[in-house]
């Protein structure tokens, strides 16, 4: 791997090498405080991800994203494309609580909560330390010719990956296509459904090449979220920083001498053990400050801690910490940007509420039939012919479900039947005639209001335009 210095760190990434092409990262095994804590926040989300597609409220799947029946569920709460506007409104919510807490607390979310860091860190590369042991022995490995060990390792590794990836790959489906339908297609057989088995294999080989090989090339060249921080990071922003003020001083960082007294011969307190680089997952040297490649998964501040401690010198050298907070010693503050944002969350969140209480449970929609005109019929009765679709939102069967006129005397009829039962999710569509008599229109084409009621009571209103002739004011 090309060494990153003072000089040409923002001229080239740490996980290329002087001819361009890949440099291979082995970053040393994390241990600390701050790796005892991600591991905590790993598996606690690791299991909620595992979890969530099979959690059940009121029947309905805790999170759902069936993008090609367009029905998600959110929360336990199902959401249809007639609800697009709240998902819509969902989604700015994420960007701005994104925006909000990087402006605050840098790229947290790449260290701590992103499932690619979390899978390729507290997952592969744990099995990865198990099997071909720690940075050293891994770059041994690597450049040992294939043997009878590094065939015996790889294969072990590679197919662990593979069951790994397919357990993935599984759950992912159980979240776009519902886990009663994938543990439905489990028993049924593989071989019974044969489209999704080979779209299992293609999520199952998408992830095995992103966690044996692609790794942390993710973070720096495919997540647009590394480029995005350097817009919206300030020097009021907390990251991991390292404080060039205390490792730096007068005289720069220097190798540590044994029973030196450090203070006085200026040094800093950078003893350039390059530990920070060596256990960075993805390359870079936090020396260098904030940088794209920077995930703030808190390594090196387990790294250089534990050196401070071992040659007595304060730990906090590198720590979560603003630009200004080193060079100024000033505490973190609500800046007006910061306030800014949060009130763009909160109108957000309000509108959200709002919209949701105002939700009806079933969602209805009334059109003429495209290409007919109305008929006269005896008594002067005019009749138009509108197809109906009625979308039922909870998981309650609606029973007895009927239309009635709510703005003009008239009558609706049904084609097929003058009530009908709606299943809990479904939908029900059909075919209905409204007549009115001519001289209870107002013009060629009346506005109409309908109500849909479920056992005489009213759970709906639409509107509706229906034709009559222009003789009739």
């Amino acid at each position: 791997m090309a060494e990153q210095g003072q000089d040409n760190f923002r001229d080239t990434i740490g996980t290329l090498n002087e001819e361009g092409k890949r440099a291979w990262v082995f970053p040393k095994k994390p241990d600390g405080k701050w790796y005892d804590y991600r591991k905590y926040v790993s598996y606690g989300l690791l299991a909620f991800l595992f979890s969530a597609p099979f959690i059940k409220i009121q029947g309905n799947q805790f999170l759902m994203f069936n993008v090609l029946e367009r029905r998600f569920n959110i929360f336990g709460f199902p959401f249809w494309p007639q609800d697009f506007h709240l998902f819509v409104i969902m989604m700015l919510i994420g960007v701005v609580f994104v925006i909000l807490f990087t402006v605050a607390f840098g790229r947290l979310f790449c260290g701590w909560i992103c499932p690619q860091t979390i899978f390729m860190e507290m997952v592969f590369r744990r099995i990865e330390y198990w099997i071909d042991g720690d940075r050293g022995k891994q770059i041994r490995l690597s450049k040992m010719p294939w043997n009878a060990e590094k065939i015996k390792k790889r294969i072990l590794k590679w197919f662990i990956f593979f069951i790994i990836s397919f357990l993935i790959a599984n759950v992912f489906l159980a979240y776009l296509i519902g886990s009663d339908q994938l543990l439905r297609y489990i028993i049924d057989g593989p071989f019974k459904h044969t489209s999704t088995l080979i779209s299992l294999l293609i999520f199952t080989g998408v992830f095995y090449f992103i966690y044996a090989w692609f790794r942390e090339q993710v973070c720096i060249i495919a997540c647009p979220y590394g480029r995005l921080q350097g817009v919206l990071l300030d020097n009021k922003s907390i990251v991991v920083a390292y404080d060039h003020k205390r490792g730096e001083k007068e005289a720069g960082r220097a190798k540590y001498k044994k029973n030196e007294d450090r203070p006085t011969t200026g040094k800093g307190d950078c003893i350039d053990c390059f530990q920070c680089v060596h256990v960075c997952p993805t390359g870079i040297d936090i020396r260098n400050g904030t940088q794209l490649e920077c995930v703030n998964c808190t390594a090196c501040i387990d790294a250089c801690d534990h050196m401070m401690e071992s040659v007595n010198l304060p730990k906090g050298l590198i720590r979560y910490a603003s630009e200004e907070n080193i060079e100024k010693k000033k505490k973190f503050t609500y800046s007006p940007r910061l306030k800014g944002y949060t009130a763009v969350l909160g109108i957000l969140i309000a509108l959200l509420i709002g919209m949701l209480f105002l939700r009806n449970d079933i969602e209805a929609r009334i059109l003429r039939l495209p290409g007919q005109l109305y008929e006269r019929k005896a008594d002067n009765i005019i009749s138009n012919v509108y197809t109906f679709k009625l979308v039922n939102k909870t998981i309650d069967d609606i029973h007895h479900v009927q239309f009635k006129l709510l703005s003009h005397k008239g009558t609706i009829k049904l084609v097929s039947n003058n009530m009908l039962d709606i299943d809990g999710q479904g939908l029900a569509e059909g075919t209905l005639f409204i007549e009115i008599n001519a001289s209870a229109l107002s013009g060629d084409k009346d506005r109409l209001e309908i109500g849909i009621y479920s056992d005489d009571i009213l759970i709906e209103t639409t509107t509706t335009a229906f034709l009559g002739p222009r003789s009739y004011k």
